[in-house]
This record gives C-alpha cells, sequence and structure tokens, in this order.
C-alpha cells in the first residue's frame, strides 16, 4: 500500500505512470492504482467507474501487456475530460459571469482573460461587482490598466446588481466585444450570498436573454475535494458553466480535474499555469493526461 504523498508533482503524476513498468499487470498494480488516483483527489465515485472502464477493456479485448493497459487507461482518463464542443454566436457584447471562492485566484484569473482578449484586439469591459471589499475594486482598477480594459465601479458597499447593469449598458453604447464581471469571492455555504449571486444573474439577463454567456467558476486546483463541493454549490445556485482551474503548475491534487468532469459534467475550460499574464492555456484533455504518463 502507498504511503501519504507529499505536496509536489510526483506525488502521483509520475507514480502512476511508473505503475505500468512492472511489465505486468497484477491484482496488486489496480489496488495502487486505486489508492493512487483516491489521494490524487479523483474522488472514490470516479475512481470505481474509471478502473471499471479499463478493466472491462483489459477483458472484452484481452489485454495483457502493461503498455497497452496503460493505454487504455489514458483513454479512458480523456474520455471523462472530453466534452462537446458547443459555440454559440450572438452578437457581443460576450457576458461572462466569474464566480469563486476567496484566495482561489478570481481576480487574477478575471485579468488574464483580459489580457487574452486584448490581445486578440477585442475591446474589454471589467464590472467590479465585488464590492464588498474595497481592496478588491481597487484590485481590479489596476489589473484593467495593465491589460488595457476600462473598469466600470461604484463605492464600496455599493449594489452589486447596479455595478452589473452599467457595465453591460456601458458595453453596448460602446461598442464593446466582451463584458467580464467580477463578483465577491464568497463562501458557497452561505445561502444569502448566493441570493445575492442569483440577483446579479438576473441582471445580466435583463438586457439579453442569453446573457451571461458564460458562467466560469474559478477553482483552486490544490483544494482537492473542497474543488468538487464548490463546484457542485454554485452549479447549484446559479448554474455554472465553465471551470478556471488555478495552480494547476504545482499539479500535486490535480485529480480534481476528473471528479468535476465526471460527476458535474461541467468542462475545464482555462488553466492558470503560473503568476504571469500569460500564464492561461486553454484545458486540453490530451495534454493534460499525456503529461501524467510523461
Amino acid at each position: 500500500m502507498l504511503g501519504k504523498t507529499d505536496s509536489n508533482r510526483e506525488s502521483w503524476l509520475s507514480r502512476i505512470s511508473r505503475l505500468f513498468d512492472r511489465g505486468s499487470i497484477e491484482e496488486e498494480t489496480w489496488e495502487e492504482l486505486e489508492e493512487l488516483l483516491i489521494l490524487a483527489d479523483v474522488g472514490i465515485e470516479t475512481t470505481d467507474k474509471l478502473l471499471n472502464s479499463v478493466k472491462r477493456r483489459v477483458k472484452t479485448d484481452k489485454l495483457i501487456d502493461s503498455a497497452h493497459v496503460k493505454a487504455a487507461l489514458k483513454d479512458e482518463m480523456i474520455k471523462i475530460l472530453t466534452f462537446p464542443h458547443t459555440q454559440v454566436n450572438t452578437p457581443p457584447p460576450t457576458v461572462i459571469l466569474v464566480v469563486g471562492v476567496n484566495g482561489s485566484g478570481k481576480t487574477t484569473s478575471i485579468a488574464k482573460l483580459a489580457h487574452g482578449y486584448t490581445s486578440q484586439g477585442r475591446r474589454v469591459i471589467l464590472g467590479a461587482a465585488d464590492t464588498f471589499r474595497a481592496a478588491a475594486i481597487e484590485q481590479l482598477q489596476l489589473w484593467g490598466k495593465r491589460v488595457g480594459a476600462e473598469v466600470i465601479a461604484h463605492k464600496p458597499h455599493s449594489d452589486p446588481g447596479a455595478v452589473t447593469f452599467d457595465a453591460i449598458e456601458a458595453a453596448y453604447s460602446r461598442g464593446v466585444d466582451v463584458v467580464i464581471i467580477d463578483t465577491a469571492g464568497r463562501l458557497h455555504t452561505k445561502s444569502n450570498l448566493m441570493e445575492e449571486m442569483r440577483k446579479i444573474r438576473r441582471v445580466a439577463s435583463s438586457r439579453n436573454v442569453s446573457a451571461p454567456h458564460q458562467v466560469l467558476l474559478v477553482i483552486d486546483s490544490t483544494t482537492g475535494q473542497n474543488g468538487l463541493n464548490q463546484a457542485r454549490a454554485f452549479t447549484q445556485a446559479i448554474g455554472v458553466t465553465d471551470i478556471f482551474l488555478t495552480k494547476l503548475d504545482s499539479m500535486a491534487r490535480g485529480g480534481i480535474v476528473f471528479a468535476i468532469c465526471d460527476e458535474l459534467k461541467i468542462p475545464i475550460t482555462y488553466v492558470g499555469t503560473g503568476e504571469r499574464l500569460q500564464d492561461l492555456l486553454p484545458f486540453s484533455a490530451e495534454n493534460f493526461v499525456n503529461t501524467i504518463f510523461s
């Protein structure tokens, strides 16, 4: 049985790959693989589903060689993480509502998104609807200057819905392409705060019934199973459509990716891989899984 893992990339990624270097797959191998996946925060339910799928393929396809079993595992992992590509073409502005708890890297992630859009020549407005903390407004304004995006803000403790309304109206009147709304980093367990989030969503849709076009939940990948709890609560409250996973450069507990995709059927759309504005990548299931076995 495996001991307690340390909090680095070696803790699960490399170990999973090395299990298949033994030449044959024994019952002990399956047990170790199961424990590694659970330690990596893949979750018991998703781990069972994944291993059962691989074992069925081993039996059906009569896989004996460890290399073939490893290939089957990679295929099943990629399946869990892959979603049909759906792109809805709507007239601008595209409205993106960004949610998440404090400490997840939400505001920095917004800056990375805005930088990506402005680098493509698209005009961006940021809505400072996190009015609970004065520092949050100032932080967003600083990021706005850095990335070349206008920031719509009110005074601290103003109505977040009013900020959202004004940001979207400004986008329409100025011909802006993308509106990104920052929201308070609230605990997903606070029902009154989640109700405020629902209000922001309703305000966003008042100008255009299809808005917000994306509800993007920012999750710190190092939080493990709590990240799944956050995703579940926010999805139930406001209908999360996409996940932005931060701190994936650490990879220590990146198995939460599988749990979220499998249990909630929400795609990982973006990953943050560092502190720089450029450290933003579209999530690739194939690349992620290949990294595990590299």
